[in-house]
């Protein structure tokens, strides 16, 4: 199946740092949230788990971030469900479909080869669907800068 651009967000980056460093600053939760922006301290990634914790980028700080964790491929693969860019405090998102937030790691010459896929987009509600889109499309590249700085301070 043929996903539309609209549907999906997808980013990479070759990072300088081996796979198993790569790997720790995503599936380890309380690193995640360092470099993501969000308190996750005491929180731990395993498929299944609902993992939520208070967002500490500067305006969004009333906001939580919430997943449900689908897979951990160590090394490899780390994915999972959210709701995008609900971000209104006065709207009830769980009754909308998540996106599907795929992690992957690949061998590079450089390091560490890093794609981030979000996809299901087009599952969203229309009303809010363009601006999640626009919105989750710049938070990953701002997201890819920061894991890269994460990985380059603690490699």
């Amino acid at each position: 199946m043929s996903l539309t651009s609209t549907d999906r967000i997808e980013k990479k980056i070759v990072l300088r740092a081996p796979r198993a460093r790569v790997w720790r600053a995503l599936a380890d939760a309380e690193q995640f949230g360092a470099w993501f922006g969000v308190d996750l301290k005491g929180a731990s990634f395993r498929p299944g788990s609902r993992v939520r914790g208070r967002i500490t980028a500067p305006g969004y700080e009333h906001l939580s971030l919430e997943v449900v964790v689908e897979r951990m491929e160590p090394e490899r693969r780390l994915s999972w469900r959210w709701h995008p860019y609900a971000v209104d405090p006065k709207v009830d998102y769980s009754s909308e479909p998540t996106t599907l937030v795929e992690f992957e790691l690949q061998d590079a010459p450089e390091g560490t080869l890093l794609t981030v896929v979000e996809s299901g987009f087009d599952r969203i509600p229309a009303a809010r669907r363009a601006e999640a889109w626009r919105m989750n499309d710049q938070g990953w590249s701002a997201q890819m800068q920061n894991i890269e700085r994460h990985v380059a301070r603690s490699a």
